[in-house]
């Protein structure tokens, strides 16, 4: 099995259960997250396991939309969020911990080919670790826009 892995932090002045209430957004993400074009909402109800919705997000130049689950909620704590797409797994978890100031929040991605082929692993080798620089930016950014969001609402 063939993987990478990007894990990332930032201090957001708010509380956790602000933060969660931005993160958990599906409504507003298009307008909260500057790299997301679009939402579609493919479940209804409240944040919970097994919520589901199309994001599309511009990356490399070009629109792409993958079909987004929640596998995992302890609100107001940690968040699991799955896809997949072209053979790869992409797993991504949040975590919020309370701080002095506010929230911690913390984002681990992950991607991993389950049964790659040896071009696949080859070319996993060659650009996955260049595709997760471009991933930790987009990480960086969105992280940015939650924290931005919660802390206007404090």
């Amino acid at each position: 099995m063939s993987g990478h892995k990007v894990e990332i932090e930032r201090d957001v002045a708010a509380s956790p259960e602000e933060v969660w209430r931005v993160l958990t957004d599906l409504d507003h993400a298009a307008e909260t997250l500057s790299g997301v074009s679009r939402v579609e909402l493919l479940t209804e109800g409240p944040y919970t396991v097994g919520t589901r919705w199309r994001e599309t997000r511009k990356m490399f130049g070009k629109e792409a939309t993958e079909e987004m689950r929640v596998t995992a909620v302890e609100a107001p704590a940690r968040t699991t969020v799955e896809a997949d797409s072209a053979g790869v797994h992409y797993v991504t978890v949040f975590t919020l911990t309370p701080t002095d100031v506010g929230t911690r929040l913390a984002m681990t991605f992950s991607a991993r080919q389950p049964d790659p082929s040896m071009v696949q692993k080859a070319t996993w080798a060659v650009f996955g670790k260049l595709g997760m620089k471009a991933t930790a930016k987009v990480m960086a950014r969105d992280l940015e826009d939650i924290a931005r969001r919660a802390e206007s609402a404090s």
